[in-house]
């Protein structure tokens, strides 16, 4: 059994791999991580190894606590990658892009993939047919685009995520909705036309904590999978114990 850490900006996700599965997964505040690794290991005394991606700041020393108990991977820049990074900073990727993209080289292997992960921002990562990792684009999420709106106006007010009723706002909340929701949709399907119109043999994994509420409102075809991370994160830890 591996175990699967994931440190977002928010929230940290824990997870148990068995056999390449997902066993059971756990999304709980940075406060709470210790506590809830200590409880996993436990429950699973069969855990051995795992990994951790970090974009966020765990406490070092909770973490060391975690590595004294099973061997613990680091996913960094350093980091043995089952595919070809042309990224002209590859110091400066994000580990949870270089997850994204390991997944999608386990599961869709000789294929053009272009991978959203739409959370605090949305990040575009594509890796070609011949297992090179090209790059991508970073883009304010859902959530970002209402907290700028609010921070950055004296009037405007923070408003829940809701898909918008039409197209034409005829309420500042109405407008709002409108504006945030339906930019995110134009943009997320415009990238993929013209990742389209360059790649005709394209895939498309959208992934992220807005998958769900982003996935059927696309015109273009995706791949919808919340755990596509988890998933990325538990094939580089095999890829590194081989």
């Amino acid at each position: 059994m591996n175990l699967i850490i994931d440190v977002g900006n928010t929230y940290v996700k824990l997870a148990v791999f068995h056999n390449n599965v997902l066993f059971e997964k756990l999304t709980v505040e940075y406060n709470e991580f210790l506590k809830t690794a200590l409880k996993i290991l436990e429950k699973y005394p069969i855990i051995s190894k795992g990994v951790i991606s970090s974009v966020g700041k765990l406490k070092s020393k909770d973490v060391q606590i975690v590595a004294s108990k099973i061997n613990l991977l680091l996913l960094d820049s350093n980091t043995r990658l089952p595919f070809k990074n042309s990224y002209k900073t590859p110091k400066t990727l994000g580990v949870d892009r270089i997850a994204l993209v390991a997944a999608s080289v386990d599961q869709h292997s000789n294929n053009n993939v272009l991978i959203i992960d739409a959370g605090t921002c949305i990040t575009y990562d594509f890796i070609t047919d011949k297992n090179e990792y090209l790059g991508g684009a970073i883009s304010p999420g859902v959530r970002l685009r209402y907290h700028s709106l609010h921070n950055l106006t004296a009037n405007l007010p923070l408003l829940d995520s809701k898909l918008p009723e039409s197209l034409i706002g005829k309420s500042t909340d109405s407008s709002i909705h409108s504006g945030v929701i339906f930019g995110v949709l134009k943009e997320i399907d415009g990238v993929i036309n013209e990742y389209n119109k360059k790649y005709s043999d394209l895939t498309v994994i959208l992934t992220g904590g807005d998958t769900n509420f982003l996935s059927k409102q696309l015109k273009n075809g995706i791949f919808a999978n919340s755990n596509f991370l988890l998933e990325g994160l538990n094939f580089i830890l095999e890829y590194n114990s081989q």
